[in-house]
């Protein structure tokens, strides 16, 4: 997850890493300034402002790169852009807030700017983030630098010495961690954890159970969702669906730190690191993490793959879990529903439709060069970036990897997975409309720990969260909402 990497320390900010050599400077942006607005320190902004100066260097327009706490930067753009204020000119921020700032107008259409952009290679990005992360009702609003989605890794060397196979469902997930738990898994002397989850309240399992319950309730495509009903925005939580992932999810507890109620990424982070982990999920930051200071433990020795999935999905006629077939899963392998869940979703760049047209082009160009393959497929192999993969070249050539420190084999795994994952039909969607935080940070994460802490059953969570999620829809306007996350799932009637 982006905002709560660890950066590497301030020596590699790599002058060596760059692109290639750069065409010769021609000032057509003189006098030009780009206000960007997003958050602060190395990560994602480090890299913006970097490429910034680059891009200076080129054209002569001025990169600004200005920092807010991440709690801050929805409201200032909003208040900003809004009230014409109209100080920003772009903001990088997490994808799935564009939709509400389009639906209020103010952001840039970047259709005829690609149209006319012979650099960009607009299918080389991968399918979810091309035709989900960075289009609205259809017509792309947003321009991506970095994807986000979780995944599952494990350590290669502890399960083959235990003759286990990845886990391909969350059932399998239990049984191997079961069968390594209380291993020393880094020959320090001590009990090591069959599997490493975050779980702690006001942090990030919310994304967790939403890894963990997609696969139940997402089966016909990206396009169908898994929050809401698309026309009534009837919660589509309060089932057998949600219910399964919230008891797996705590079952792995068993297999786990004694303290794990207490982790959040970064402590999750710490334990993989140290080599005490057989089983975790994460976004894409572990491969990098396996190779920078501190990850000697698991280099060359971790291994990922698609997140886990179901051979049992909800059955909208019944509400039950029911056998996977063909009409009910038809993306389905081998009896087996994926739906790798795009948490958070990313960091990606919107321009403000008011700002002067000379600038809106500059601003465009400058997203456009973070995004191209030639700067970003460098980006990506640099943990203290912030930036994991979306494009497909990012995927197919491993010698940027390589050259990055990851072994061959180790950078074909890493990257098949994630190739595996971005590439799904049945991927995956954050929510996507206004209020997602109050949707999910506050109430699902509140009842989810409520749950994990034995105060109420997962039936009584469920019920908790329905209720409350219907009443933040009445609050935002339920009409609104569901053309909003129709617009947020593509869907444009």
């Amino acid at each position: 997850m982006r905002h709560f990497k660890t950066p590497l320390a301030a020596g590699l900010l790599a002058t060596s890493m760059l692109a290639a050599p750069f065409a010769q400077a021609d000032g057509h942006y003189n006098g030009v300034t780009v206000e960007i607005l997003t958050r602060p320190g190395p990560v994602i902004a480090g890299r913006l402002a970097e490429r910034g100066e680059e891009f200076r260097e080129m054209t002569g327009a001025n990169i600004v790169v200005n920092e807010v706490p991440f709690a801050e930067i929805f409201q200032k753009l909003l208040t900003d852009w809004a009230t014409g204020t109209n100080s920003i000119d772009v903001g990088v921020f997490a994808s799935g807030w564009g939709v509400e700032l389009v639906n209020g107008g103010l952001v840039e259409n970047l259709d005829p700017y690609i149209a006319a952009d012979d650099q960009i290679d607009i299918d080389d990005i991968a399918p979810y983030f091309r035709e989900f992360n960075q289009k609205i009702g259809g017509s792309t609003y947003l321009i991506t630098v970095d994807g986000d989605f979780q995944m599952l890794y494990y350590r290669r060397d502890v399960l083959e010495a235990a003759g286990l196979e990845p886990p391909r469902t969350w059932e399998d997930y239990l049984e191997v961690a079961a069968a390594v738990h209380g291993q020393d898994m880094n020959g320090d002397g001590e009990a090591d954890y069959g599997s490493c989850i975050f779980k702690k309240r006001n942090a990030q399992s919310y994304f967790a159970i939403g890894s963990v319950a997609a696969s139940f309730n997402q089966t016909q495509g990206t396009g169908e969702g898994f929050w809401f009903d698309q026309e009534t925005m009837e919660p589509r939580i309060n089932n057998a669906g949600w219910a399964e992932a919230f008891r797996l999810y705590k079952a792995t507890g068993e297999y786990g730190p004694p303290d794990e109620l207490n982790h959040d990424i970064g402590d999750t982070r710490a334990l993989v690191t140290s080599g005490r982990c057989a089983l975790a999920i994460d976004w894409g930051d572990i491969g990098p993490l396996s190779i920078d200071e501190g990850g000697e433990a698991i280099r060359d020795k971790m291994g990922a793959i698609i997140m886990p999935g179901s051979r049992r999905v909800v059955d909208p006629a019944s509400g039950e879990l029911t056998d996977c077939n063909d009409s009910l899963c038809p993306h389905a392998v081998d009896g087996i529903n994926y739906a790798p869940f795009a948490a958070f979703g990313g960091w990606a760049g919107a321009i403000n439709a008011s700002s002067d047209d000379q600038v809106k082009q500059a601003a465009y160009d400058f997203l456009s060069y973070m995004n191209q393959a030639a700067q970003s497929n460098i980006d990506v192999t640099i943990g203290w970036t912030g930036y994991n993969p979306y494009r497909n070249s990012q995927l197919d050539d491993t010698s940027n990897w390589v050259q990055a420190g990851f072994s061959e084999d180790f950078a074909q795994n890493y990257l098949g997975a994630i190739k595996e994952s971005l590439n799904h039909p049945n991927m995956a969607s954050d929510i996507r409309i206004p209020g997602a935080q109050q949707y999910t940070g506050v109430v699902l994460d509140r009842e989810l720990a409520r749950f994990l802490a034995d105060e109420i059953t997962a039936e009584q969570a469920l019920a908790n969260i329905e209720e409350a999620w219907e009443e933040i829809t009445e609050d935002f306007g339920r009409d609104e909402q569901a053309q909003m996350y129709r617009l947020g799932l593509g869907i444009t009637n």
